[in-house]
């Protein structure tokens, strides 16, 4: 019985904002994250419309970006130790299979990625959206990069304009799906 109250109490517990709760790691977390960098946390007044498809989804070209860090094995790897993160993104074929692709990520356990990429980066479930034709194919290219940097300013110039770009004027997508880790 005890463990069973145990367990739920769990639940209720890790279904509750800890920012709201107060339960965050150190109280005022948040507050001294957003002063000492200014721009870098997204607030809950911050409001972003969600975009409308301009065709079907069966008939639009899908595009998948993630901050997971994923890339071919034989690319050259993310900078994992950099203090300030890494200012680089991937491109990775949509057409790869797990076996080809490896994680490159310090800041969060991939342990359950590393049997299924999917969990993560879900290319194969993509893949057999596209062969089911719920999608109207896949972009040539994914894109993949990681999402911890400590320079807001600099990851907007350098990997979201780097990636929106290729993904507009290269990949010409129609839809992309941001995948966050």
């Amino acid at each position: 019985m005890a463990a069973a109250n145990l367990h739920s109490s769990k639940t209720t517990e890790s279904s509750v904002d800890p920012r709201e709760s107060g339960t965050q790691l150190r109280p005022g977390l948040w507050q001294t994250i957003n002063e000492r960098y200014p721009g870098s946390m997204i607030t809950k007044s911050a409001f972003v419309p969600l975009a409308r498809l301009a065709k079907a989804l069966k008939d639009s070209t899908v595009c998948l970006i993630s901050s997971c860090g994923v890339h071919l094995k034989r690319d050259r790897p993310m900078d994992v130790a950099h203090p300030l993160g890494d200012f680089s993104f991937r491109r990775v074929p949509s057409d790869a299979r797990q076996p080809d692709l490896i994680i490159h990520q310090l800041k969060y356990p991939h342990d359950d990625a590393d049997v299924d990429i999917n969990v993560i980066f879900p290319i194969e479930r993509l893949q057999d959206l596209a062969a089911e034709g719920v999608t109207g194919g896949l972009t040539r290219n994914f894109f993949s990069f990681i999402g911890y940097n400590m320079d807001p300013e600099r990851f907007e110039a350098t990997v979201a304009e780097g990636i929106a770009r290729a993904v507009d004027e290269e990949e010409r997508a129609d839809v992309a799906l941001l995948a966050p880790a």
